[in-house]
């Protein structure tokens, strides 16, 4: 059947075009292997553009799979016992190619046959250096000439020729790691006596290729031993273009791993769910179905223990133990959560009511007869996934090695207290696996039950369901209390707020107030200065003007002008001068101007004929002025 499937494989990829091995054995699949259906299937689809239709297709699974690309550095090259060839050092020395290669400031010199590969050369670089083959990079060896399969002496490279070499950067650009993720990858896989020859774009990943070998080679996934992949962690989840393989084809080597049935223990699970379900272990020598479901085959020596000893980190402990259980286990398993205890817990209880989850801790014990029926039936029962996955923050650990134990009590007594680390130290081996359910009850984190290994999968089911009831009542209370405290926690809010704002205007208008006053004293003080200014001023011109004024003439003196000067309201007296009459009209404003009345703010008007002084020149004499030998004059405010 798998040299028929190979064949019909092969006559339908050369018919349709379909490169994608995966496409092209999806299509067969949907067709019950029959050439003709299948091609009839994709040919009114894809027509004469097929090719066109194949790489649209591949542009959409490189953003479909883009999410389980694994961290972007370059993984390590695949490991090889086949040393760089050594017969050639008995060949002629001209057959020699002599090489200086500079590494961190070190010169190696390097002497290859001239019929080795450059992989050849690369292998000896990474034994000399200890940098992985997909890690080099290499200057000096003869740019696109230097593939992988090319022999040394076809490059050129003179005598003693300089190369130099370094690591790659860890961390891939995004357009490499585009361009790697558009890559298609030829693999050439050697089974028995036959070989195939599969195209993959590189954004498969490595179980999808193993699955599509099963469907070549009849040989389960689990049933595959190959040699030639790179060692790269999670291997079969990541993507071709992050494994690292040899461009433009990679060689990969497949076969059927041996049968051992001795090693194999056939667990036998009674169907019944009541208290008394039985669990039978039996060593059994002879073959049986190996895809039979009913059966759990546990190779026990080969099993990797789902957690190391002497873990140390708790987070990195758990990541390990759901990485190795859902290997162990397949994909249906619970969703375990990847972190300490302590944060499972705040993920789970202590959020707001409304959000809150019931924690499961999932205690695994290798030693016990029950771990296996548990967590292959009961934790992989449908049920019991989608209530774990809706209702549920599930925290998985492995109590096998004490010192992991410890490690658990330790901090189930920090977050949890000394009564849930006695439960839990409690349980008897021959009784786990366990789940406990923790949720949170009256403001406090407790254990509310503990569901033994040694139930079936309704008992295990109705431990659920009963504990979701109590959370779910438990819940509707908490978010009535946190309602009503919220309720409370805004009323008083709005209340300080409301005070708050009352006392911001009382500050503001208290502020405005002093801003008042200040300006109003800042008014005050100005006004003050310019009247103090003014009066300075004013004095300054007095004292001028009363500088600049005659002495009066004695009473025996002739030729003397009397002045007589009326005051402006409301002032009722008068003022008198005598002048000589040869002294100008400039001395009479000097006179009035030192008596206070300058005649920048009074006219000066005499009074027969009525005329303003003030407006006469300055420097004519009374006596022209006709006010000779006596005048009275009048002060008007102007």
């Amino acid at each position: 059947m798998a040299e028929n499937r190979e064949e019909i494989l092969a006559n339908f990829q050369s018919i349709t075009n379909v490169e994608d091995v995966a496409e092209a054995i999806f299509h067969l699949e949907e067709s019950n292997w029959d050439l003709l259906s299948a091609i009839n299937r994709v040919m009114p689809q894809d027509g004469n553009s097929t090719t066109q239709s194949n790489s649209t297709h591949d542009v959409e699974m490189i953003d479909d799979d883009i999410s389980v690309i694994t961290p972007k550095n370059h993984p390590p090259d695949r490991e090889d016992v086949n040393q760089a060839s050594t017969s050639a050092l008995g060949n002629s020395y001209s057959d020699l190619v002599e090489l200086q290669v500079s590494c961190n400031n070190k010169i190696h010199e390097i002497k290859m046959s001239g019929s080795a590969t450059v992989s050849d050369l690369k292998k000896r670089m990474e034994t000399l250096f200890g940098i992985p083959v997909c890690q080099q990079q290499i200057s000096g060896l003869g740019g696109s000439k230097a593939t992988s399969s090319a022999l040394l002496s076809s490059l050129g490279l003179a005598r003693n020729a300089v190369l130099r070499l370094k690591a790659a950067d860890r961390v891939m650009a995004d357009d490499e790691v585009a361009e790697r993720l558009t890559t298609t990858y030829t693999l050439r896989v050697k089974h028995d006596d036959r070989e195939y020859t599969l195209k993959y774009p590189g954004t498969k990943t490595v179980q999808d290729v193993k699955n599509d070998l099963f469907s070549l080679t009849d040989i389960p996934v689990r049933h595959q031993v190959w040699t030639g992949w790179p060692n790269v962690t999670g291997l079969d989840d990541t993507v071709l273009a992050m494994v690292g393989l040899e461009l433009p084809q990679h060689d990969l080597f497949v076969k059927r791993a041996p049968s051992k049935q001795k090693e194999y223990k056939r667990i036998i699970v009674d169907s019944s769910d009541s208290e008394n379900s039985s669990v039978e272990e039996i060593e059994d020598g002879d073959s049986f179905p190996t895809e039979d479901d009913m059966f759990v085959d546990v190779p026990s020596e080969r099993l990797q223990p789902l957690m190391s000893d002497h873990v140390e980190d708790e987070a990195l402990g758990c990541i390990e133990f759901a990485q190795r259980f859902r290997t162990r286990y397949g994909p249906n398993t619970p969703n375990f959560f990847e972190g300490t205890l302590q944060d499972a817990i705040k993920e789970s209880c202590l959020k707001p009511a409304k959000e809150r989850k019931l924690l499961g801790v999932y205690l695994h014990h290798e030693q016990s007869v029950l771990s296996n029926v548990f967590c292959a039936q009961l934790l992989g029962c449908e049920t019991v996934l989608q209530t774990l996955a809706a209702n549920f923050v599930v925290y998985g650990w492995d109590l096998t090695h004490p010192d992991n134990m410890n490690l658990l009590l330790t901090s189930v007594t920090n977050t949890l207290g000394p009564v849930a680390s006695r439960t839990i130290r409690s349980i008897p081996i021959d009784r786990l696996p366990a789940l406990l359910i923790i949720m949170r009850v009256r403001s406090n984190t407790e254990i509310y039950s503990v569901i033994n290994g040694n139930v079936g999968v309704s008992e295990l089911v109705g431990g659920l369901v009963e504990a979701l009831e109590r959370f779910a009542s438990q819940r509707d209370e908490d978010v009535k209390l946190e309602r009503e405290r919220l309720a409370r926690q805004r009323v008083k809010w709005e209340q300080d707020e409301a005070y708050q704002r009352s006392l911001e205007a009382d500050r503001a208008k208290e502020e405005f107030k002093k801003q008042q006053e200040f300006e109003r004293n800042q008014e005050i003080e100005r006004a003050e200065s310019e009247r103090l200014m003014e009066e300075a001023k004013k004095e300054a011109l007095r004292a001028g003007a009363q500088a600049r004024v005659p002495a009066e003439p004695s009473g025996g003196e002739v030729e003397v002008s009397r002045i007589r000067v009326r005051l402006p309201p409301p002032h009722h007296e008068c003022l008198e001068r005598r002048f000589h009459a040869t002294d100008t009209l400039a001395a009479l404003l000097d006179f009035l101007a030192s008596k206070g009345y300058p005649q920048e703010n009074y006219k000066v008007i005499s009074s027969w004929p009525r005329r303003d002084l003030t407006t006469e020149s300055h420097s004519s004499t009374l006596k022209a002025l006709k006010l000779y030998p006596q005048e009275t004059i009048v002060l008007e405010e102007r």
